[in-house]
């Protein structure tokens, strides 16, 4: 998530003041994560730092309105027509955990894949019951919630077709037989072998 992208593409519409930009933050994102203010003041100031954002004088409430400069539409107009890049081999516990388990002796880990697509099953069946309550808004804020819960529903669906896809390759062999005994090889130092490296940054990136 581009707090620092997104408060520049606000500051475009408009000079702003510190709340002002966390209201308008939530509202475009539908309040799915809520920022603290002071997160949105050392974010303003590293943007001032930048050259992308500049502040003028308090108003009689005492509101430091902060205005958007012209390196900085520019950083906006960049970022809004490009591509969002995801790191890739980013680590992903629930991955981290399964693949630890059913490669550890004396582990179910057809029980931890259990427990998992149990409480994904929950998370999905809460998102979507919000989403059915909600329904389709036609105004922009209920547009964004709809967007962004979207999102987390096919990403919770998307987990829980890989926690059965696990569990049938699982089961596929028997109880531990893929179990990992220590090895008593000595490790080198420096970088994991390139192969596994190599096959992800052939992937090309999103």
């Amino acid at each position: 998530m581009s707090v620092r992208q997104s408060l520049l593409a606000i500051l475009a519409q408009g000079p702003c003041y510190g709340y002002q930009l966390r209201h308008e933050f939530d509202r475009r994102t539908g309040s799915i994560w809520p920022l603290n203010v002071g997160q949105i003041y050392n974010t303003l100031e590293r943007l001032e730092r930048d050259g992308l954002v500049s502040r003028g004088d308090a108003d009689d409430r005492g509101h430091v309105y902060w205005q958007i400069t012209d390196a900085g539409h520019t950083e906006v107009v960049n970022w809004l027509s490009s591509p969002v890049t995801r790191p890739q081999g980013t680590r992903d516990e629930v991955a981290i955990k399964l693949a630890v388990a059913a490669t550890l002796p004396g582990v179910d880990a057809a029980a931890a894949i259990d427990a998992q697509r149990s409480a994904s099953m929950r998370q999905l069946e809460a998102l979507q019951q919000a989403r059915r309550a909600r329904g389709d808004a036609d105004d922009p804020e209920g547009l964004a919630w709809s967007l962004v819960t979207d999102s987390m529903i096919f990403a919770a669906e998307a987990e829980v077709r890989w926690l059965d896809h696990t569990a049938q390759r699982l089961g596929g062999h028997p109880r531990h037989a893929m179990t990992l005994e220590l090895t008593a090889d000595r490790p080198k130092r420096g970088r994991p072998a390139k192969t596994a490296t190599a096959m992800l940054e052939a992937v090309p990136a999103l």
